[in-house]
């Protein structure tokens, strides 16, 4: 069991990985917005106008699948599920920034703005990673 562990690990990298943890993230909380909608809905006024929040949760979902199917994809061609993660974010984060200041609708908005902000922006700094090379294993030397 463990070997085979190993083997998904070797496969899917570090770049997969953090895209593995970012599409579940997404997904569930695309998911959160549409099986239980939050009742504070004032950060998000610009973003309600553009469509309904169960349409935003579906492409959150949408978003993490496309980052989880991404990140079995070799280094360098996983790039899409980094860009769908930051593509869905940069909207969310605009909208918090937009309702703290210069609408003044929501007071923390500077704070979910720098959150979801900060989200997407380890994508973009992601992207550019290359996969470190994978250590040989060498028997143990006897002495």
């Amino acid at each position: 069991m463990r070997a085979a562990a190993q083997r998904l690990a070797r496969r899917l990298g570090r770049r997969g990985a953090l895209l593995t943890m970012k599409g579940t993230i997404a997904t569930l909380y695309g998911y959160g917005q549409i099986a239980q909608p939050p009742t504070d809905l004032r950060g998000l006024c610009l973003l309600l106008k553009a469509m309904p929040l169960d349409a935003w949760g579906g492409a959150w979902m949408v978003a993490g699948i496309a980052a989880l199917v991404c990140a079995w994809l070799p280094p360098r061609r996983d790039w899409p599920g980094y860009l769908a993660v930051w593509a869905i974010t940069t909207p969310w984060s605009m909208s918090y920034l937009a309702a703290w200041w210069p609408l003044g609708e929501y007071p923390r908005g500077w704070a979910a703005a720098l959150i979801f902000g900060a989200f997407g922006a380890v994508c973009l700094v992601a992207i550019g990673w290359e996969e470190p090379p994978r250590a040989r294993t060498e028997p143990p030397r006897e002495t």
